[in-house]
């Protein structure tokens, strides 16, 4: 059975380049970095120019860039310090948002006490500007807007450049979780002007345990992690040389390769879109997801027009693997709360979601057999209606 890969956003795979630099790294540069032999100092001098890599290409300062584990530290780390050490009280963030920030603001709300204003969000997927515009004029409280630049699960682009501008103009903190984004488009963090960000080396075809987290130099977040004082006292604990290693040459290949990747994911998605429309009547797309230009080019979010719960488990069985966009708990399929979200409960059990995520390694032979395998699915499920 051919195997087909069309969960990127979920993980990519590790590029071969990306192998053999850590490999070489694990192989020859085993010292500590905290030690102050010449076996420690070869170690530390990898994540530095790491860092210095890293900071170049986002156009921001070595003192901005922090290695995490992953995004999710990353996330936690940003949001848990704002409210711990900035004095932050109330945060804006959506129901949209990547569950770690989801359940790092819920629990902020409970045990800290926070505030959290969760925005209203149009039938599009969008957020309501307008709303969100006149909460940040409220100078009452402390304020941190946490919004994802592009959201995992439907692809939707949020303007975080024009949030950034309003947030610097009410002296609000701005973070937005970019791991869908970074190595994905051309970021200058300087000039969008966010105070926080956050990446995981393991969506860009880099190693798992491996990530990043910007924070503006003025913004002085404080450790969640302590001990040995690494990473400029922020994240103690001794520092993973190789992965950071990878993450550094990962997004070298990104972007030195962007805007070939650009254009075959671009015409690798409206190709899906197309064959999709002719093969299943009645499908549609959730959120912006089938605008190229509005939505993470290199994610779609299908709206096949049946409700099947198993329709994972059946692709699988014929070597697809996607996601559904929901989590499974006991067996059982649960709608995502994005999905809850923008449709009502009989909306729901008239559809099934479908998130289907490419790189560029992914081909029209790929999507063939995608659209041959759902052709199949939803004519046994007209079948079942006829």
């Amino acid at each position: 059975m051919q195997r087909v890969y069309l969960d990127n956003a979920a993980t990519t795979a590790i590029r071969p380049e990306v192998v053999d630099e850590m490999a070489n790294v694990m192989k020859n540069v085993y010292g500590n970095p905290s030690s102050t032999h010449v076996f420690g100092r070869e170690a530390k001098a990898l994540i530095e120019l790491s860092r210095k890599n890293i900071a170049q290409r986002l156009n921001v300062t070595s003192a901005e860039i922090y290695f995490t584990s992953c995004g999710t530290e990353s996330n936690n780390t940003i949001i848990r310090s704002c409210v711990n050490d900035l004095d932050v009280t109330r945060i804006i963030t959506t129901d949209l948002e990547h569950k770690c920030v989801l359940e790092s603001v819920k629990d902020l709300e409970k045990r800290a006490k926070v505030d959290v204003i969760r925005l209203n969000i149009l039938k599009d997927g969008n957020i309501d500007y307008d709303q969100l515009e006149e909460l940040i004029k409220d100078q009452s409280k402390k304020t941190l807007v946490s919004l994802m630049h592009a959201n995992n699960e439907i692809g939707n682009l949020t303007d975080v450049k024009h949030i950034a501008k309003i947030c610097q103009e009410n002296n609000t903190l701005f973070h937005t979780d970019t791991v869908q984004t970074v190595g994905h488009y051309d970021l200058d963090l300087k000039d969008l002007g966010v105070d926080f960000a956050s990446c995981s080396a393991h969506k860009i075809h880099g190693p798992k345990g491996a990530g990043f987290l910007y924070a503006k130099k003025a913004t002085h977040i404080k450790p969640l992690i302590s001990g040995g004082g690494q990473e400029r006292g922020l994240r103690s604990g001794t520092e993973n040389v190789y992965g950071i290693v990878g993450l550094s040459k990962s997004l070298d290949l990104a972007l030195d390769e962007l805007d070939a990747h650009i254009s075959h994911i671009k015409e690798i998605k409206q190709y899906t879109i197309d064959q999709l429309k002719e093969a299943i009547p009645g499908v549609a797309f959730n959120g912006l997801s089938e605008d190229l230009e509005k939505s993470l080019y290199a994610l779609l979010s299908i709206k096949l027009p049946f409700h099947d719960s198993l329709i994972g488990f059946e692709l699988e069985l014929a070597g697809i693997a996607v996601s559904q966009g929901s989590a499974c708990s006991s067996g059982a399929a649960k709608v995502s709360l994005v999905m809850s979200t923008l449709y009502t409960d009989e909306e729901i059990d008239q559809m099934t979601p479908l998130r289907v995520s490419f790189s560029y390694e992914t081909t029209k032979e790929d999507i063939d057999i995608l659209i041959s395998t759902l052709k199949k699915i939803a004519a046994k499920h007209q079948l079942q209606n006829a």
